[in-house]
């Protein structure tokens, strides 16, 4: 490699507020165009701006998840620029007194963690979103999203690439959304990314010149983007060509970035303290109030899960990738102490059905008591894995009935009798000699198909513990 990376990425999130930044606006998706506006978020000339409280709960407690040092000294800053979504013909943001700096997230990359440091997080408002006609005959502007309260959270360059951004953003979606600071819905604009990426020569200290690549909104999207712009800056250098300091989109559709305008310095942007809004004064107390609601982290929670319950390192990971989900299994581990069942059945049977009916764990429609009822009648042999899944389960799913009484209804109970077992047994063992001496020999396979026979013969309701037992004594 004659060349290497450095890639650094710009975060933009929407904070799980009911409303703006400075306004009552609600911030809900997808409402009739310029319907959530007021005077606030238009910027009609004498109104003045309130900040959000619940806002800036959500800024400093993402900003704690992530490991910042929260400033309890903040203000905000007019950034200064003219466009059609930005009706003040200025943004509200945080310029050289950011709330929170510092932090870090971890990744693990081909079996080697890293950190990646972040520079900063501030607090500022969304601009509002242009329609481009499709005909070519102008733009249209909704200001709906105008005001909506976003943070930005500013990585160092310590990216090499698209892998290790793609990594990163996993990781801070998964901190966001297990403290309820966004939905992170990135189809709904609630998270976007911005990358920088330049190139320079391996051993080089001094980093080669910036290339911003705007609004990218999805993950797939930031990692092709970076790919792309490496190579492309790459082959630029090599041609002779300077690497011209600019931004540029992402186009889907012929898969490169296209230039979009010069990029902008902090002095084009004639930044100033807002007049409007007073310095964000906080205590400790409260800061420390706020940190005490911090979730545990994502990584930590999946190595204590493999430590306290003895899970394989695989289901600990897809059970932490979403907070309700782990919160569910454990929540179940303290009714039902069989984790690994637990674990089998979260996993194989409960995420299936939400997967197929796309439902979140909270809408799952059998209660936790009644799933706790259904491991329980299996742990003490009323039935048995095969007929809790196939009949038991899905009778619960349609029905919203407790098992006992799908059990009851349906004639599911599991035979215990050895005597009424053996005859089934027996009647198998004679039919299949072949099975026998391969048993014999120490086939278990041919084991397997005995089994399998018994349990058809009983309409799957034998205790195969019991079918095991009786296939042993009848062989000795």
């Amino acid at each position: 490699m004659e060349y290497e990376a450095t890639i650094g990425l710009e975060v933009h999130c929407q904070l799980a507020t009911a409303t703006k930044l400075f306004c009552g606006c609600t911030t809900l998706f997808a409402q009739e165009p310029n319907s959530q506006t007021c005077p606030v978020c238009l910027g009609h000339p004498g109104v003045l701006p309130v900040l959000n409280h619940k806002a800036l709960q959500l800024a400093i407690k993402a900003g704690l998840a992530i490991g910042c040092d929260i400033k309890l000294f903040s203000k905000f800053d007019r950034k200064n620029y003219f466009y059609p979504d930005s009706p003040k013909a200025y943004q509200i943001t945080q310029y050289d007194q950011p709330y929170a700096l510092n932090g870090s997230i971890v990744i693990t990359n081909k079996g080697k963690e890293k950190t990646l440091r972040l520079e900063r997080i501030h607090i500022e408002e969304d601009a509002g979103k242009l329609i481009h006609s499709e005909y070519g005959s102008g733009s249209l502007v909704d200001l709906n999203r105008a005001g909506t309260p976003l943070i930005e959270i500013v990585s160092k360059p310590d990216m090499v690439n698209s892998d290790e951004a793609y990594l990163y953003l996993v990781q801070l979606k998964q901190i966001l959304k297990y403290n309820g600071v966004s939905d992170c819905e990135m189809q709904e604009g609630s998270l976007r990314c911005d990358a920088n990426v330049s190139v320079k020569p391996v051993g080089q200290t001094k980093y080669g010149t910036r290339v911003e690549i705007k609004n990218l909104n999805s993950f797939r999207y930031v990692q092709q983007a970076i790919d792309y712009e490496i190579v492309r800056q790459i082959a630029a250098i090599k041609e002779g060509k300077s690497i011209v300091q600019e931004t540029r989109l992402w186009d889907v559709n012929l898969a490169r970035t296209e230039p979009m305008r010069s990029k902008e310095g902090a002095h084009d942007y004639r930044y100033f303290p807002e007049p409007d809004l007073p310095c964000v004064l906080l205590e400790q107390k409260e800061v420390d109030e706020i940190n005490s609601t911090v979730a545990e982290h994502p990584l930590h929670r999946k190595n204590r899960l493999v430590t306290q319950y003895e899970l394989s390192e695989y289901d600990a990971i897809q059970l932490t990738e979403e907070k309700e989900i782990v919160d569910y299994f454990e929540n179940a581990a303290l009714k039902f102490n069989k984790p690994k069942e637990i674990a089998n059945w979260i996993l194989n049977d409960i995420l299936s059905y939400l997967n197929n009916k796309n439902l979140k764990i909270v809408d799952f429609p059998i209660s936790l008591d009644d799933m706790v009822e259904l491991w329980s009648l299996i742990e003490n042999n009323t039935i048995n894995k095969k007929i809790a899944r196939e009949k038991v389960f899905q009778a619960m799913l349609e029905t919203k009935q407790k098992p006992s009484l799908i059990i009851e209804k349906e004639g599911l109970a599991g035979k215990n009798d050895i005597g009424e077992i053996r005859v089934w047994v027996e009647e198998v063992i004679a039919k299949n000699p072949k099975a026998v001496e391969d048993i014999k020999a120490g086939k278990e396979k041919a084991r397997g198909s005995i089994v399998g026979q018994v349990m058809k013969a009983s309409k799957g309701l034998a205790n195969p513990q019991i079918v095991n037992e009786l296939i042993d004594q009848i062989l000795k």
